[in-house]
C-alpha cells in the first residue's frame, strides 16, 4: 500500500534549475507520474533520443508500422531502467491492464498494446515514448525541491506534447512566470 505524502506532485511538472549538479537532469522538464510517501516517479519530456526513431523501435520489437501508422517522438525518460519504455499519452486511450491514469490529465502505458495501436494509426491522440524514468526514494524529491534544485508548476498538455522539445524548458519556466534568462545558477536564502 502506498502512503500519501504532504507534497503530492502527481501530474505536475518539475523544471530543473540552472546549476543542477546531475548533468542527466540539466535543463530538464519532468512530468511526475506518481508521488507518494514511498517516493516519486516521472518522465523527462524534453530530451529526445536522436539515434532511434519510433518506426525503428517498432521494427526492433516486431510490431508492424502500417502506412496509416503514426510516428511519435522517442525521449530519454530518465536514468532508471533505460531499456524499458513508457508511452505518456492523452487520457483518450486506456488499456485495462496497462494504463495508469495521471491526475486525470494523462495516461501512461507500459505495455506493447499502445505501441501496436499507434503502429496501426490508432491509440491516443497525443503521445510520446520515454525510455527509462526518473525515480526518487521517500523524501528525496522533497529534499531536492527544498534545496532549490527544481521548480514545480502545472502541466499543460500543449507544453508536454509540444513538437519542439528544445523549447520546453524555457516554455515551462515562462508558464510559471519566470524568464529563463533571469535565473541564476546560485541560490540563497533570506
Amino acid at each position: 500500500m502506498k502512503t500519501q505524502t504532504a507534497m503530492d506532485l502527481t501530474g505536475k511538472l518539475l523544471i530543473s534549475m540552472p546549476g543542477m549538479e546531475d548533468p542527466r537532469f540539466d535543463a530538464s522538464v519532468i512530468l511526475i507520474c506518481t508521488h507518494t510517501g514511498d517516493g516519486a516517479m516521472g518522465l523527462i519530456v524534453n530530451k529526445p533520443v536522436t539515434d532511434l526513431s519510433f518506426k525503428t523501435l517498432l521494427e526492433q520489437l516486431g510490431i508492424p508500422h502500417l502506412p496509416a501508422g503514426r510516428g511519435i517522438s522517442v525521449h530519454f525518460g530518465g536514468p532508471v531502467e533505460r531499456g524499458r519504455g513508457f508511452v505518456l499519452h492523452s487520457p483518450d486511450y486506456y488499456a485495462k491492464d496497462g494504463t495508469m491514469s495521471i491526475a486525470g490529465s494523462y495516461g501512461m502505458t507500459a505495455t506493447q498494446d499502445v505501441l501496436r495501436a499507434l503502429g496501426r494509426g490508432e491509440g491516443p491522440t497525443q503521445a510520446l515514448l520515454a525510455l527509462g524514468y526518473a525515480g526518487w526514494g521517500p523524501g528525496q524529491l522533497e529534499a531536492e525541491i527544498l534545496r532549490n534544485d527544481w521548480l514545480t508548476t502545472d502541466a499543460p498538455a500543449d507544453l508536454v506534447f509540444a513538437s519542439d522539445a528544445g523549447a520546453k524548458w524555457g516554455a515551462a519556466l515562462r508558464h510559471l512566470g519566470v524568464e529563463p534568462m533571469a535565473l541564476s545558477s546560485t541560490a540563497g536564502r533570506a
